[in-house]
C-alpha cells in the first residue's frame, strides 16, 4: 500500500501534528510505503506580508498545486492520506486527486469543516455560530483578534463549503471520536456513507503504573482557557492536595500557581511518562469539544485513572466511577470533590486505574489502530476501483463496513 499523506506545518506545532507525525512512522513499521507532501508555516515572513501570503495560498496556491502534481507522478500512491491543508496546501489538490481516479481520505483532527477557527470556542465558552453556512460571524466577533486573519479563516471556511471542496472530493472521513463523527454528519454535508470512526492510539507502555502509589494529580495540557487550567488552579487552592502541571519546555507560560501545585517541565518522551507514571489521577477538565483527548488516553493506558468534563469526546473516554470520574466542565468545586475521593481512597485510585488500562489495551493499541486504518484504504480503494469499472455498481451503503474488528481474533 503506497500512501502519500499530506498537510501544513503549523506554528507552535501541537497534539494533532504529533499525532499525524506517530501515523506516519506506524505505518512505515508496519510495512506500508509512505511519503509526505507538507508545507511549513514557519517559513512565511511576519506581520503583513506573511498575513497577505497566507490569504493567497489558502485559497489557490498555484506552486504547491504544481509541486502536488509532481508528488503524484513521482509517487503513485494507492491513497492521498490529507489532514490539515490550511493555509499553505489549497483544497483543490483534492480535485487534482480525484481527476486522476486516486482516492482520498481526511482525518479531522479539529473541527476546519465547521469553525474558522477550528475549535468551536470563544470568550471563555463554546461557540456554535458558525456552521450551517454563518461563517461571517467570525469576522463579525474577530475569533482570530486580527481583523485581516479573521477575515481570511472566514472566507476559507466559506470557500471550501460553498464549493464543496471537501464533501465533493473526500472519499473517505476520519473521526477521532464518535461524538466528532455525529457532529459532523450533524453539521456538514458528509453522508454517513463516507465518515467512520477511527480512534487515535497512545503510546501503550509494556507494564502498567501504580495508581495507588500516586503522588500527585497530575495535569497535561496546554495552559490555556479551554483547556480549564483556570478550573485546574482553583481546583488545587480549594483542596490543598499537591498538583503537578506539565508543560514541554518548548512552550513559555505563566501561570498564577497555589501553594500545593507546582509546573514540571518536561524535555521528552521518557520526561512525559515518568510524569503519568508518578499520578495518583490526571485531571482533564477542558470546556471545549476536545475530539479525542490523547493526553488522556495516554495517561489511561499508563494505568492511572481520569477525571474528565462531561463534554465533547471525553465523556466517551471515561466510564465514570468505573475508570474514573466525570463532572460538570467549568465546575471546580465538582472536580475537588471527585479528587479528593481518589486522592484519600488509594484502593480505589488503584483499582479504577487497572480498569483504564484494560480500555486503553482493548480499544487504542497501536496495532489495532493500524489493522483498522489499513482496512479503511482497502475499501475506499475497493470502492474507487468500483466507480471507474463500466457496469459495475459499488456497494455504497451506510451499513458497509468502515472499521476493523475490535479484538485480534477479528470477532
Amino acid at each position: 500500500m503506497r500512501v502519500l499523506h499530506v498537510y501544513t506545518h503549523h506554528r507552535g506545532g501541537g497534539g494533532a501534528e504529533n499525532f499525524i507525525r506517530s501515523t506516519i512512522e506506524l505505518s512505515r513499521r508496519h510495512g506500508m510505503d509512505v511519503e509526505v507532501f507538507s508545507c511549513n508555516s514557519n517559513e512565511l515572513s511576519p506581520g503583513f506580508l506573511g498575513r497577505l501570503a497566507v490569504g493567497i495560498s489558502a485559497f489557490h496556491a498555484p506552486g504547491s498545486i504544481r509541486r502536488f502534481r509532481e508528488a503524484l507522478e513521482s509517487f503513485r500512491p494507492d491513497v492521498v492520506h490529507a489532514h490539515d491543508l490550511f493555509p499553505l496546501i489549497s483544497p483543490r489538490i483534492l480535485g487534482v486527486c480525484q481527476r486522476k481516479g486516486i482516492p482520498v481520505v481526511l482525518s479531522c483532527e479539529h473541527y476546519r469543516l465547521t469553525c474558522p477557527v477550528v475549535t468551536h470556542f470563544r470568550e471563555g465558552k463554546v461557540c456554535t455560530l458558525c456552521p450551517g453556512g454563518r461563517e461571517h460571524w467570525a469576522v463579525l466577533k474577530n475569533c482570530r483578534g486580527n481583523v485581516a486573519e479573521s477575515v481570511t479563516v472566514a472566507l476559507y471556511s466559506k470557500f471550501e463549503s460553498s464549493l464543496h471542496m471537501f464533501t465533493r472530493n473526500v472519499d473517505l472521513f476520519l473521526a477521532p471520536s464518535d461524538f466528532t463523527r455525529e457532529w459532523l454528519l450533524a453539521n456538514t454535508a458528509i453522508s454517513p456513507d463516507k465518515i467512520a470512526t477511527l480512534f487515535p492510539f497512545p503510546e501503550i507502555p509494556e507494564d502498567a503504573a501504580d495508581a495507588g502509589e500516586g503522588q500527585y494529580v497530575g495535569f497535561a495540557g496546554r495552559f490555556v482557557p479551554e483547556k480549564g487550567i483556570d478550573t485546574v488552579l482553583e481546583t488545587a487552592r480549594l483542596t490543598g492536595i499537591p498538583f503537578r502541571l506539565s508543560r514541554h519546555a518548548t512552550y513559555l507560560v505563566r501561570v498564577d500557581l497555589p501553594p500545593s501545585a507546582e509546573v514540571v517541565v518536561t524535555n521528552s518522551r521518557d520526561d512525559l511518562r515518568r510524569f503519568f507514571r508518578g499520578a495518583r489521577m490526571l485531571v482533564y477538565p477542558s470546556i471545549w469539544y476536545e475530539t479525542f483527548g490523547l493526553a488522556a488516553a495516554e495517561a489511561m493506558s499508563h494505568g492511572i485513572p481520569l477525571i474528565a468534563s462531561r463534554i465533547g469526546a471525553l465523556s466517551e473516554l471515561v466510564e465514570d466511577g468505573v475508570d474514573g470520574f466525570l463532572f460538570e466542565p467549568g465546575n471546580c468545586h465538582a472536580l475537588a470533590e471527585k479528587v479528593a475521593i481518589l486522592w484519600n481512597n488509594p484502593e480505589l485510585a488503584r483499582r479504577m486505574g487497572q480498569a483504564a488500562r484494560q480500555k486503553a489495551m482493548r480499544l487504542w493499541r497501536p496495532e489495532l489502530h493500524m489493522r483498522q486504518l489499513r482496512g479503511l484504504y482497502e475499501t475506499v480503494c475497493a470502492r474507487k476501483q468500483a466507480l471507474s469499472t463500466p457496469g459495475r455498481v459499488p456497494d455504497l451503503r451506510s451499513d458497509s463496513p468502515l472499521t476493523a474488528p475490535t479484538d485480534e481474533s477479528g470477532q
